[in-house]
């Protein structure tokens, strides 16, 4: 199967800042209390199910931080430069290099699923097929966690993210994506920025692969 032609500017995109990313971003305490505290209800939940992948795991911080929570986590990043630091960082951990349109994972074998802006450069016509690869990697029952950039405006929107172009979902086109998935929603959030971030809406949706 062909990749996906974003993946590989994604991947050189990510490799090139993967040191500065780390040093800005990789510090749970750097997400504001509500988004903690939503890390810490998908632990509670997913948990208990079996392994958690956190998709997207960049240098590793929140795959520690679910350890921590108690979660058998581990993480897949695209970059194999994230992979590097996160295995630095964290050498108890697993760490893989992968694709989140095509996870070297079995079906239904993890508990839980962490997407934590890391769908943010999938164009829009290509969400569902991510969406479908979450879906089938996750056991029924096991829940998924995915954040992403909001927006106030009907459409989908680009914007410069700085690292490579990023889009900006309406909260209820997300979920009815993740509806299409198969996926039912638990629970969503919607915050402002907070100081520091650039000035946009965050949005979080906590959903479950059915039994």
């Amino acid at each position: 199967m062909t990749a996906p032609a974003h993946l590989a500017a994604t991947r050189t995109a990510y490799d090139s800042v993967a040191a500065l990313y780390a040093e800005l971003v990789g510090n749970v305490e750097s997400n504001p209390p509500v988004d903690r505290a939503m890390l810490a209800a998908f632990a509670e939940l997913a948990g208990p199910a079996g392994p958690v992948a956190d998709l997207g795991c960049g240098p590793g911080h929140l795959t520690a931080h679910l350890a921590a929570l108690g979660c058998a986590a581990f993480g897949v990043d695209l970059s194999p430069a994230m992979i590097e630091l996160a295995r630095a960082a964290h050498p108890r951990l697993r760490f893989d290099e992968g694709s989140m349109t095509a996870l070297d994972l079995a079906d239904g074998s993890v508990g839980g699923v962490l997407s934590w802006y890391s769908t943010i450069h999938t164009p829009p016509e290509g969400l569902p097929e991510v969406l479908a690869e979450l879906h089938r990697v996750l056991a029924p029952g096991g829940h998924l966690l995915i954040g992403f950039f909001g927006s106030d405006e009907p459409s989908v929107l680009p914007f410069d993210h700085k690292v490579t172009t990023a889009y900006r979902w309406p909260l209820d086109r997300f979920a009815a994506l993740l509806d299409d998935a198969g996926f039912a929603e638990a629970a969503r959030m919607s915050r402002a920025p907070v100081d520091g971030e650039r000035p946009l809406p965050h949005g979080r949706i906590l959903a479950r692969k059915p039994v």
